[in-house]
């Protein structure tokens, strides 16, 4: 049985963390929206091509060009025994095309991460990255020990969309525009939503828990 997975919450859930725990575990590829994008971009396909454009013009990409990339990413061999999706879809109306998309494969494994606005809103105001590597640093209660990163030794920054400002417009619209697909998947018994303000330790242990759990049920 192949196990695909899709895993959403607000930024600074922890859904990219989990995300890349589960792809180790279980052997199937992580994918994420933004690397679906720069893919699609370095690959100058027809559709890489269209959202480029749109990029470049600073507008957001719309859930046609964004269900396109995924179908074409979901089509290579490495995503035919499972996959993570992680940051699609992002809503009602790519869910939606995603369930099209997957007609005639295993079933769908949904999980949430939820956490409290003001715990986010912490959490990623705590977070750095480093300007050399690109690694992410904090987000945890206990404070950044240094201002290097102790992989390469780069200056370590807060990102620009990490700005309590920005952390809250993107919350906004978040609780907007993804939210919803709490109610669209929240009937099938493959849907687990956990609490994502635990320790990255405890939330591991949850998922994997409630992807066995999933997976026997629908299985």
């Amino acid at each position: 049985m192949a196990l695909n997975i899709v895993m959403f919450g607000p930024p600074g859930a922890g859904k990219g963390t989990q995300a890349s725990r589960l792809a180790t575990e279980w052997g199937i590829p992580q994918i994420s929206t933004g690397d679906i994008l720069r893919g699609a971009v370095q690959a100058g396909t027809e559709l890489g091509q269209r959202a480029k454009a749109i990029l470049d013009a600073g507008e957001l990409v719309s859930d046609e060009i964004m269900v396109g990339i995924v179908r074409q990413r979901l089509a290579e061999d490495d995503a035919k025994d499972g996959f993570i999706l992680d940051g699609f879809p992002r809503t009602v109306a790519q869910a939606s095309a995603l369930d099209t998309i997957l007609q005639g494969r295993d079933s769908l494994v949904v999980v949430e991460l939820s956490v409290p606005d003001e715990e986010l809103v912490s959490r990623l105001s705590r977070r750095r990255m480093c300007s050399s590597c690109g690694a992410i640093v904090g987000g945890q209660p206990t404070a950044v020990a240094s201002s290097r990163c102790a992989a390469c030794g780069g200056e370590l920054v807060q990102r620009s969309d990490d700005q309590e400002n920005v952390v809250r417009e993107r919350l906004s619209v978040y609780h907007e525009r993804t939210a919803p697909l709490v109610d669209f998947y929240s009937g099938r018994v493959s849907f687990r939503s956990l609490d994502g303000s635990q320790t990255p330790e405890l939330v591991e242990s949850a998922v994997s828990e409630a992807v066995d759990s999933a997976v026997r049920t629908t299985g």
